[in-house]
Parts: C-alpha cells; structure tokens; sequence
C-alpha cells in the first residue's frame, strides 16, 4: 500500500531511540488529555527529551507524526485480526476480536486524536480510509475463498457484508473502549464474532462451533 504521509519519514525501518521518544512522549501526553489540534511541537519536544530539529529530523510535522502513531495502532489490530482462519472457528474469533479491544484500549487517546484531526485534515481522512480498505479487501477475499468452498452461500454479497461489518465494527469498537466498561471487553469480543460468524459467514449453529450461550 503506497504512503499517503505528506512524505515518507526520514528513517524508514527500525525506530531510533529518538523516534521512539518522540511517539511515546505524544501518547503520554494524548493519554493525559492533550488535544492534539492545540499540542505543540516544542511540547513533545519537552516531553520527549529531544530537540526540535530532532523532531523534524524524523518527522516532517504533527500530522506525519500522528499518522505514525496510527500506523502502529491499524498494524497491530490488523496482524491480530488477520492471522485468524474460518477453520479456527467461532470461539478462535472471539479470543482475536478480545486482542483487538485491547489494542484499541492501548491506542484510545491516538484514535480520538485522528477523530479530531479528519475533520479538517485530509492526508489523515486518507490515511484512515486507506488503513480500513485494507482491512475491508481482507474480509472481501476471505468470505470470497468460503464461497467458493460451499461454506458461505453463494447468494451472500462479499462486499455489501464487508462494509457493514468493518464499518459498523469499527465504530462500535471505538464506543466501547470510550464508553464501555473494560470488564465487558469479553461479552463484546465474542459478540463481535458471533455477529461475524453467524451473520456474514453464515455458519449454521450445527456445523460443530458451540452455540451461543
């Protein structure tokens, strides 16, 4: 997937301690309730123990650095998600559904900060579109194999379910880890997948996967 940054970082691979600094020092500070729009680059700076021209030897400017940030957040859900086969079942699911609310508990404070920023800035509305078509191909291809395996009906539209799912849970995430009690994270894992499995994969509740309780 080609990057939609405003250009492509100064150092590309492995972070340097300096970059490492930079991001952690922002998260810290999102965590403790910055408003990104209003946080200033000499800010982080202070934050981070580095200095300015340190900052911009790394990152060309507060968008390029958020979308740093949400890189890392898009990357660990989608790696969770992905590594997940229908062959696992409804239960292997829930347990990758559960790593996802805990990704998205870690990275609350980045995910408000890109609500925040996509109203008004349009390399992060991009970013973000790109980081879910991802995840939305993903699924596409996948409930494309079960069809034609005869697992998933032919008459299911791969696209149309696909949007509602990545779309609609994604959303649903982001309300439960804002407003969700963490206690719950497991009830709303499995029904994420039971939603999934039953309702886009159309498995039958016979075909061997327990049945919800």
């Amino acid at each position: 997937m080609p990057s939609i940054t405003r250009r492509r970082t100064a150092n590309v691979g492995r972070p340097t301690s300096a970059e490492t600094d930079i991001l952690a020092a922002t998260q810290r500070l999102l965590v403790n309730g910055a408003n990104f729009t209003e946080l200033g680059v000499q800010q982080v700076c202070t934050e981070a123990g580095v200095a300015r021209s340190t900052f911009y030897s790394h990152f060309r400017d507060k968008i390029d650095l958020l979308v740093r940030l949400a890189t890392e957040l898009m990357t660990s859900s989608f790696d969770v998600t992905s590594a997940w086969k229908p062959s696992e079942g409804v239960e292997r699911l829930a347990d990758a559904f559960l790593q996802v609310v805990k990704v998205y508990r870690e990275h609350a404070a980045v995910r408000r900060a890109l609500t925040e920023v996509a109203t008004y800035d349009a390399t992060v509305r991009d970013f973000w579109s790109q980081e879910l078509n991802q995840f939305t191909d993903w699924t596409i291809a996948v409930l494309r194999a079960e069809q034609d395996a005869g697992r998933t009906p032919a008459d299911l539209d791969p696209v149309s379910a696909t949007r509602l799912v990545v779309m609609g849970g994604e959303r649903a995430l982001v309300d439960h880890v804002t407003a969700g009690d963490p206690h719950a994270d497991g009830a709303f894992a499995r029904e994420l997948a039971l939603t999934w499995w039953y309702g886009v994969y159309r498995r039958p509740a016979h075909h061997g996967e327990r049945s919800p309780s």
